[in-house]
């Protein structure tokens, strides 16, 4: 099925190629301005691997890996959720450009996954309005 691996179940990915360098990408997604668009508010990140963190609508999860100008890997787990996903943001620079990926895996069902599209996307839509009013 479209969406389903053997290797991380269900899954989505939404990406886009954004007018900025990754300089600029990497610090507006890792301010709290930044954080609370793809995280939520309140969440503070470590970039220690295993830290701990809590959203103020009470997602919890914890960093998985932290690699600055590259990707921000963790586990997500929404207040009403009874299940982790994995999600990540990763970025690759492509001169003053960057293109911008999120990616959550193992998601319950393909009701969830399409859920999940539609939040990443209207994310990515934040995320292009936000880095706009930077410029």
């Amino acid at each position: 099925m479209v969406g389903q691996t053997k290797d991380v179940g269900w899954n989505i990915g939404v990406s886009k190629t954004l007018p900025h360098p990754i300089g600029k990408v990497w610090d507006f997604m890792t301010s709290p301005e930044g954080i609370a668009l793809w995280l939520g508010e309140g969440a503070e990140l470590s970039p220690v691997k295993g830290t701990r963190y809590e959203t103020a609508d009470g997602t919890v999860g914890e960093i998985r890996g932290y690699h600055e100008h590259d990707r921000i890997r963790l586990t997500l787990r929404p207040g009403d959720w009874d299940h982790d996903t994995t999600m990540q943001f990763a970025m690759v620079a492509n001169g003053d450009r960057t293109m911008l990926r999120f990616h959550q895996e193992w998601l319950a069902d393909a009701e969830e996954r399409e859920h999940q599209r539609e939040h990443w996307q209207g994310v990515m839509d934040a995320v292009v309005e936000a880095l706009k009013q930077l410029s």
